[in-house]
Protein backbone atom coordinates (compact mmCIF):
# COMPACT_ATOMS: atom_id res chain seq x y z
CA UNK A 1 0.00 0.00 0.00
CA UNK A 2 2.58 1.83 0.72
CA UNK A 3 4.60 1.26 -2.90
CA UNK A 4 5.64 4.27 -4.70
CA UNK A 5 7.00 2.34 -7.42
CA UNK A 6 6.79 4.08 -10.87
CA UNK A 7 6.44 0.93 -12.81
CA UNK A 8 2.84 0.60 -11.78
CA UNK A 9 2.10 2.44 -15.17
CA UNK A 10 -0.62 1.52 -17.58
CA UNK A 11 2.07 2.33 -20.19
CA UNK A 12 4.57 -0.07 -18.64
CA UNK A 13 2.35 -2.98 -17.50
CA UNK A 14 -0.55 -2.51 -19.52
CA UNK A 15 -3.96 -1.67 -18.71
CA UNK A 16 -5.55 -4.66 -17.16
CA UNK A 17 -2.58 -5.23 -14.63
CA UNK A 18 -2.80 -1.51 -14.04
CA UNK A 19 -6.38 -1.34 -13.11
CA UNK A 20 -6.31 -5.33 -11.03
CA UNK A 21 -3.88 -3.69 -9.22
CA UNK A 22 -5.39 -0.55 -8.50
CA UNK A 23 -8.38 -2.14 -7.58
CA UNK A 24 -6.78 -4.58 -5.52
CA UNK A 25 -5.31 -1.93 -3.64
CA UNK A 26 -8.23 0.07 -2.94
CA UNK A 27 -9.46 -2.67 -1.59
CA UNK A 28 -7.25 -3.34 1.12
CA UNK A 29 -6.71 0.31 1.73
CA UNK A 30 -10.39 0.23 2.54
CA UNK A 31 -9.62 -2.78 5.03
CA UNK A 32 -6.90 -0.89 6.63
CA UNK A 33 -8.55 2.04 7.06
CA UNK A 34 -11.59 -0.06 8.61
CA UNK A 35 -9.36 -2.16 10.82
CA UNK A 36 -9.58 0.79 13.80
CA UNK A 37 -13.65 0.24 13.71
CA UNK A 38 -13.27 -3.48 14.11
CA UNK A 39 -10.84 -3.41 16.80
CA UNK A 40 -13.00 -0.85 18.84
CA UNK A 41 -16.79 -2.33 17.47
CA UNK A 42 -16.08 -5.80 15.97
CA UNK A 43 -16.55 -6.50 12.67
CA UNK A 44 -20.66 -7.05 13.60
CA UNK A 45 -20.99 -3.25 13.49
CA UNK A 46 -19.78 -2.84 9.96
CA UNK A 47 -22.04 -2.14 7.09
CA UNK A 48 -22.61 -4.74 5.10
CA UNK A 49 -20.55 -3.37 2.00
CA UNK A 50 -17.79 -3.02 4.95
CA UNK A 51 -18.33 -6.48 5.65
CA UNK A 52 -17.73 -7.21 1.72
CA UNK A 53 -14.77 -5.52 1.80
CA UNK A 54 -13.45 -6.78 4.88
CA UNK A 55 -13.87 -10.53 3.65
CA UNK A 56 -12.69 -9.86 0.15
CA UNK A 57 -9.23 -8.05 1.91
CA UNK A 58 -8.65 -11.27 3.65
CA UNK A 59 -8.88 -13.31 0.56
CA UNK A 60 -6.60 -11.02 -1.38
CA UNK A 61 -4.20 -11.07 1.38
CA UNK A 62 -4.36 -15.10 1.75
CA UNK A 63 -4.03 -15.20 -1.86
CA UNK A 64 -0.76 -13.19 -2.09
CA UNK A 65 0.47 -16.45 0.06
CA UNK A 66 1.57 -17.85 -3.10
CA UNK A 67 4.04 -20.85 -2.65
CA UNK A 68 7.27 -19.62 -4.01
CA UNK A 69 10.45 -22.49 -4.11
CA UNK A 70 12.20 -20.43 -1.39
CA UNK A 71 9.77 -21.37 0.63
CA UNK A 72 8.94 -24.93 0.30
CA UNK A 73 11.56 -26.27 3.20
CA UNK A 74 9.48 -24.14 5.60
CA UNK A 75 6.13 -24.75 4.73
CA UNK A 76 5.82 -28.15 2.98
CA UNK A 77 4.63 -26.90 -0.26
CA UNK A 78 6.51 -26.98 -3.31
CA UNK A 79 6.72 -23.65 -4.84
CA UNK A 80 5.14 -22.93 -8.01
CA UNK A 81 5.38 -20.58 -10.87
CA UNK A 82 2.19 -18.72 -11.87
CA UNK A 83 1.43 -16.58 -15.01
CA UNK A 84 0.88 -12.87 -14.69
CA UNK A 85 -2.33 -13.18 -16.52
CA UNK A 86 -2.94 -16.30 -13.80
CA UNK A 87 -2.44 -13.70 -10.97
CA UNK A 88 -4.19 -10.99 -12.65
CA UNK A 89 -7.41 -12.79 -13.25
CA UNK A 90 -7.12 -14.06 -9.89
CA UNK A 91 -7.39 -11.14 -8.04
CA UNK A 92 -9.54 -9.50 -10.46
CA UNK A 93 -12.29 -12.21 -9.70
CA UNK A 94 -11.24 -11.63 -5.95
CA UNK A 95 -12.36 -7.75 -6.46
CA UNK A 96 -15.00 -8.08 -8.27
CA UNK A 97 -16.79 -10.85 -6.01
CA UNK A 98 -17.18 -13.76 -8.22
CA UNK A 99 -15.38 -15.81 -5.13
CA UNK A 100 -17.56 -14.33 -2.40
CA UNK A 101 -19.08 -17.84 -1.33
CA UNK A 102 -15.61 -19.73 -1.31
CA UNK A 103 -13.99 -20.30 2.51
CA UNK A 104 -11.15 -17.79 3.67
CA UNK A 105 -8.95 -20.42 3.88
CA UNK A 106 -9.51 -21.95 0.73
CA UNK A 107 -7.14 -18.99 -1.11
CA UNK A 108 -3.89 -19.54 1.66
CA UNK A 109 -0.99 -20.81 -0.47
CA UNK A 110 -2.68 -21.58 -3.90
CA UNK A 111 -0.89 -20.34 -7.17
CA UNK A 112 -3.94 -19.96 -8.96
CA UNK A 113 -7.74 -18.98 -8.34
CA UNK A 114 -8.51 -22.28 -10.05
CA UNK A 115 -6.61 -23.93 -7.03
CA UNK A 116 -8.31 -21.85 -4.65
CA UNK A 117 -11.40 -23.33 -5.94
CA UNK A 118 -9.99 -26.99 -5.68
CA UNK A 119 -9.04 -26.27 -2.69
CA UNK A 120 -12.06 -24.71 -1.62
CA UNK A 121 -13.99 -28.55 -2.76
CA UNK A 122 -11.74 -30.28 -0.44
CA UNK A 123 -12.64 -27.93 2.64
CA UNK A 124 -16.17 -29.04 1.80
CA UNK A 125 -15.49 -32.52 1.21
CA UNK A 126 -13.77 -32.64 5.02
CA UNK A 127 -17.37 -30.83 6.84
Amino acid sequence: LASTSRILDPRIVGAEHYNVARSVKAVLQKYKDLQDIIAILGIDELSEDDKLTVARARKIQRFLSQPFFVAAQFTGREGKYVKIADTLKGFKEIVEGKHDDIPLQAFYMVGTIEEALEQAQRLAAVK
